[in-house]
Order: C-alpha cells, then sequence, then structure tokens
C-alpha cells in the first residue's frame, strides 16, 4: 500500500511506444470515475426519498395548488424536525454528486474519452441497475466491502434511511487516511488486489474499463489519474498535452448564466474547461484538470492535497489563498427561488439545504445524519399500518369550497395511493416507472457530452426523484432499479396517456410502460408529449416553470425556424410532432395544470396546432390546419383529450368521453 501524502517520483522519458497503452489506461480511469459518480446518484436520491413527509408545489403567480400536499419530502427553508434536517443534508450531497459528474465527463472528453452512463459497470442490457442488491457488496472501481475492518456487514443496496444506508454512504465518502486503514489488514494479507501502482502492470492498448484493479479509495483512483496525465515521454511531451482536446464538449449546469440561472452557484472555481484553457495541453489547461479533481475529492472526503502536488508549477502549488469549492448563498437564492402556497415570493429551500451543509464535507455530513437516527421513514409508517387520507394531503390553507375542481380533490388522491398499495404488481409496476425515469436522464447524458447544443434533462432528476417518492410513499419499498426498462418497438405509433390511441384499438389503458419518461428531453417519439409545460411547436424550450433559454437539440424533425415574437405556436399534449416537441412527463398527472404560458399580466390564452401522423413505420407527422387554445389553469390531460378528439374526427371516428383517470395518474403529482 502506498504511503499516504507520499509523492511518487515523476514518471519521464517513458519510451513513446508505451502510449497507445498509456492512453487506453487513463482513459478507462476517467470512464471509471464517471461510472463512480453516476453510481452514487440513484442511491443517494432511494434513500432520500425514503423519508416520510409530504410537500408543496408552488410556483410564482400561481395558486391552484393552494392547500395542497404531494407525496414525497422536499427540502426546506427552515428545517425544525429531524426528518427536515436529514432530508437537507442528503439533498445536499446529492446535488454535488451531480456536479462532481459533469467535472469527471468534462475531464473525460478533454482527452478525447465519450463517457457513457448507460454501460455494462452498472447496468444490465435491459438498462436495470446490478450494482444494487442486497447480496452486493462493491463499490465500483474502488473497494468491496467485505475486504474491509470496519464495513463488513454493510450492503450496497437501495434501502430507508437506517444504520446500513448510513454506514455505506460513510464507506463511500470516507477519508483517504481512514479508508487506508480500513484496508491495511487485508493489504499484508494480498497487496495485488488495491492501491496499484502507475503505469499499471499488465495494461495492454486493447484494455478497457472492465479490466481496471479497484483503487482502494475514490481519492487516490483520482491520484492515479492525475499521475497518468502526468507522464512525460522521451520526446518531452506529457500524456494530458498528447490527448488533450481543443474545443471537446465541456457541459456546465452550475456555473452557466442563462435566463432562469442567473448566477454562477460555485463562483470561485470552473467547473469545466473554458475559452483560456484551450491552449493545446499545457500548463493552464493541465493544472485546471488538477483543480477539478481537487474539488471532487475536497467536498467528497475533504482533502485536495493529494491531488493539488501534482499541480505543475511550484508556485501554483502554494497558493496562500486556496479555492473555495463551497456554494454561493446568494447566487443559490437567485438561481432556485421559492414560492409560497398562494404563489408569492418566499426563502429558497433549496439554498437553505445546500449552504448550511456546505462548510462540511460528504463524510462529515452523512456522519449527521447517522447522528439523527432514527429518523421517521415511509417504510416504518407503512409497519405501523398507517393509511391515506385526505388530511396528510391538505395543509391549513386548503378550502374545500374555493379548491379547483378541474383536479382530483385530496380525498381521491389517498384513495388511489391505498388502492395501488392493495394490488398486485405495483412494485413491478412503480420500479419500471422509476427504472425508465432514471434511463431518459442517463440515455440522453450519453449524448450530452457529445454534442454541444444537447440540453441536460434537469426536470427529469426531479421527475426521476417524483417516481422513486411515490414508490416508498405508496408501498414504503424502494423500487427495484435492476428491473429493466421494456423497450419501444420501431414502427409502432404509443400513445401518451389513457386512452389517447391514434394506432390500434382504442382503449382506455394508459401509456405503455415503454414510453413513460420524466421530460421533454427524453421523450423519444411524437405523439408521446405529456405535462403542462407547453413546449413551443418549434421545439427548444425546456420543461418547468421556471423555463432555461438553452441551445435547441437537433433532432430528426430540423433544426426549428425562429418564430416572431408574440406569435408562439405550441404543441398539443398527447399530439406532439416529433421527438422532444411535446410536453413532458408520461403518464399525465391527473392533477397537472398549465402555468402561465405566455407569461402576460393579466394571463392571456395561446394556441396549439394539432396533427395526424400517416403509416407506419415512419408515422410523418401531417397538419390538421386546425388549433387548439389553452389558457392558465386549464387541465392538460382535458387538453390532451380535446386534442385527441379533434385528430379522430377528422379520421372519421369520435371518442367521445375522456375515462376516469387510472390510480397511477391520480396518485402521481403534478411535474414540477
Amino acid at each position: 500500500m502506498p504511503v499516504l501524502g507520499s509523492t511518487q517520483a515523476a514518471i519521464t522519458n517513458r519510451p513513446l511506444d508505451m502510449l497507445a497503452t498509456d492512453t487506453a489506461a487513463v482513459r478507462a480511469i476517467a470512464q471509471a470515475a464517471v461510472s463512480v459518480e453516476l453510481f452514487t446518484i440513484p442511491l443517494y436520491m432511494a434513500t432520500m426519498y425514503s423519508i416520510q413527509g409530504t410537500h408543496q408545489i408552488n410556483s410564482q403567480g400561481i395558486s391552484y395548488y393552494e392547500g395542497r400536499q404531494w407525496p414525497g419530502m422536499g427540502t426546506t427553508a427552515r428545517p425544525e424536525l429531524a426528518e427536515q434536517k436529514a432530508f437537507n443534508i442528503i439533498f445536499s450531497v446529492f446535488i454535488q454528486e451531480m456536479l462532481h459528474l459533469q467535472m469527471a465527463a468534462n475531464l473525460a472528453t478533454a482527452i478525447g474519452a465519450a463517457p457513457c452512463f448507460t454501460g455494462s459497470e452498472l447496468q444490465s442490457q435491459e438498462h436495470g441497475w446490478t450494482c444494487y442488491g442486497k447480496d452486493c457488496t462493491v463499490i465500483p472501481h474502488i473497494v468491496d466491502l467485505q475486504d474491509t475492518s470496519g464495513y463488513r456487514h454493510v450492503r450496497v443496496n437501495l434501502e430507508e434511511l437506517n444504520g446500513n444506508q448510513c454506514d455505506l454512504f460513510l464507506a463511500i465518502e470516507q477519508p483517504e487516511e481512514q479508508a487506508r486503514e480500513q484496508l491495511r489488514a487485508f493489504d499484508r494479507q494480498d497487496h495485488t488486489k488495491y492501491f496499484p501502482d502507475v503505469p499499471l502492470a499488465g495494461w495492454t492498448p486493447g484494455k478497457h474499463v472492465h479490466d481496471l484493479p479497484l483503487f482502494g479509495t475514490i481519492g487516490y483512483m483520482y491520484e492515479c489519474y492525475a499521475r497518468y496525465i502526468s507522464i512525460e515521454y522521451t520526446d518531452g511531451e506529457a500524456l494530458w498535452q498528447k490527448l488533450f482536446v481543443n474545443g471537446s464538449v465541456q457541459q456546465d449546469m452550475f456555473n452557466k448564466k442563462v435566463d432562469g440561472h442567473e448566477q454562477a452557484e460555485f463562483p470561485r472555481f470552473d467547473t469545466c474547461f473554458g475559452p483560456q484553457e484551450q491552449d493545446g495541453g499545457l500548463t493552464g489547461s493541465f493544472n485546471k484538470a488538477i483543480d477539478m479533481m481537487a474539488a471532487i475529492t475536497d467536498q467528497g472526503e475533504g482533502s485536495e492535497t493529494a491531488i493539488k502536488r501534482y499541480r505543475r508549477d511550484a508556485a501554483a502549488r502554494l497558493m496562500a489563498v486556496q479555492p473555495d469549492y463551497r456554494e454561493d448563498l446568494a447566487a443559490l437564492k437567485v438561481d432556485y427561488p421559492s414560492y409560497s402556497n398562494d404563489g408569492k415570493e418566499a426563502a429558497s429551500r433549496d439554498a437553505a439545504a445546500r449552504h448550511d451543509s456546505a462548510p462540511f464535507d460528504h463524510y462529515e455530513r452523512f456522519g449527521q445524519v447517522k447522528d439523527m437516527l432514527p429518523v421517521k421513514t415511509w417504510a416504518q409508517w407503512h409497519k405501523e399500518g398507517h393509511r391515506w387520507d385526505e388530511a396528510m394531503l391538505t395543509n391549513e390553507r386548503y378550502h374545500k369550497a374555493t379548491a379547483p375542481k378541474n383536479i382530483p380533490a385530496p380525498g381521491d388522491v389517498a384513495g388511489a395511493l391505498n388502492r395501488l398499495k392493495d394490488t398486485a404488481g405495483t412494485l413491478k409496476m412503480l420500479s419500471t416507472v422509476a427504472t425508465g425515469a432514471i434511463y431518459g436522464i442517463t440515455s440522453v447524458l450519453d449524448t450530452y457530452w457529445q454534442k454541444q447544443g444537447t440540453e441536460f434533462p434537469y426536470p427529469s432528476m426531479v421527475g426521476a426523484g417524483d417516481r422513486m417518492a411515490i414508490c416508498w410513499a405508496v408501498l414504503g419499498q424502494a423500487p427495484n432499479l435492476a428491473t429493466g426498462v421494456p423497450v419501444a418497438e420501431k414502427g409502432v405509433l404509443y400513445h401518451a396517456c389513457q386512452g389517447m390511441h391514434l394506432a390500434g384499438e382504442a382503449s382506455s389503458t394508459c401509456a405503455a410502460l415503454a414510453v413513460y419518461h420524466t421530460c421533454r428531453g427524453s421523450n423519444g417519439c411524437h405523439a408521446q408529449g405529456g405535462c403542462g409545460f407547453a413546449q413551443p411547436d418549434t421545439g427548444g424550450s425546456s420543461c418547468g416553470h421556471s423555463v432555461k433559454a438553452v441551445a435547441a437539440a437537433g433532432n430528426l424533425c430540423g433544426t426549428p425556424k425562429p418564430v416572431p415574437p408574440g406569435k408562439q405556436i405550441y404543441s398539443a399534449p398527447s399530439d406532439n410532432k416529433c421527438a422532444t416537441f411535446g410536453g413532458c412527463a408520461v403518464p399525465i398527472s391527473a392533477s397537472q395544470l398549465y402555468p402561465n404560458t405566455t407569461k402576460t399580466q393579466p394571463p392571456e390564452s395561446a394556441t396549439m396546432v394539432l396533427y395526424d401522423f400517416g403509416p407506419a413505420p415512419d408515422h410523418h407527422p401531417q397538419p390538421l390546419q386546425q388549433t387548439l387554445t389553452f389558457s392558465l389553469g386549464d387541465n392538460v390531460y382535458d387538453k390532451a383529450w380535446e386534442a385527441y378528439g379533434k385528430v379522430m374526427a377528422a379520421r372519421g371516428t369520435p371518442v367521445g368521453a375522456a375515462p376516469a383517470p387510472t390510480d397511477l395518474r391520480l396518485a402521481l403529482p403534478p411535474s414540477t
């Protein structure tokens, strides 16, 4: 085992005929770094949403959900209960893991590697997650917990917030010195399994990420990464210089300033390679790579020292003012505003959750959570025999007489939640829904770091959380993410929601599981658009009440032309003409209402265009030359059914009244 903090001799004068071998090794480590960060996200998310509680859905100027509560805990601006505090802390780590994933992927593309988010390290060919389970003990690429002295009892599993999960999270995030101590006894018996030397012994150009040894700790993995890019060859160039790609795809969800995200969340350090680092692999870009690795290890395990010593110049290594890797509170308040139940500005919940934990690394945060146990979870709530009722889904501001009549009443939602629990097959169905929601994210990420203009499906993250939360709230169980994702058949015109069949025999069935998704960015085809954030018929918008102006991704329908101000035409739910043009969230929540899409005061109605679709296999969209108006507070499913009715009427096949909503559509909260 290498001595902690020791400075190993620089690798210089390496023969150039080893370049292909070293390239394969460092790119494999780059993918391993991406996979380790990705591994934590569903894991932390699942346990976070196991915490018992409900949340409000509030937006600026919107009061139609006033008095309503929805299944699943959310962040709290001023947490008082242990459940609220624990949720906030885990949320703060979860968001930083997304940051780490972004930086790991940016590092990968900078050396010419295309990061993969759907690979077999973590997932099956059907996109089920095979890295979690009651018999799993391996933190991918890092350690088998059976080899440790203090974590042999720990399961790498999706479970409620309990002692096992806290110990698992501590094992993942533990400081370098402690992690090494956990493996010291095993290392005396077998010193070849962990902490490999660089260059990796026996590596060849044909080897890949699956051939990597276990690194022992996350910090040591990044140290091997830094050591590889530092290798110098007989021609005087370093591996970093030989591999660095000027103009590589660099994505930034956190510091990029766009409409709806005006402030950099981490203004005191960079999370990607900017214009100033396009230097062909010289000192500037190299040191930026080291700084990004240091930021990851500092936020996670609390130490960036081992990585920092790889910076190229002594002055940079001895900076008097070290970078501040914490979020900026003022920026978070601007970027993530919160609103009260009647649509007025309120203290930012997400800003408080993230900033309150900013002084602590992830290991310290999970130690705080463990000290709070026991924390009430949905598993405990269900074991105690509780059932959903109207009181759980309302607060003091709810008034039945003034509540909207075009969404299900709280009692109807409670009844649906209880019936879902009593129905055989609900766990499998909700597991498929959750797994599919996550695949909707990871499949987009595979493209996100290949095409610069691709949008990050951030609302899908929220939607995937809603799907996990509803499984816990209904059953008191985590979704089984090993469940595969059904594959949509080519040439089949699937319908977006209950009863709206544009092909095949009509029925009141809900959408096929193969086309469930949670965001426009993960909407795979025409006629599958869902929720209440109406998308321009030209494409290029994002989901959510706070729409971010970002470049439109290319798609199969071609690049949309700009629409003159004031003349925006929107895509109808379930009747969108092509992939990414529809709204998000299939199936459509029965409680989904349209926001003020036009952003005018007073609110004005907007217009949707309608399409029929041609024969298989291409189902080309055919404009109906008909439109549909919609306004603030209209029910999205009702508008979808109206659009469906017009299309079918044009075919000469009237459809009649819409079916009563399924229990799943009643139970699902509106998209946010």
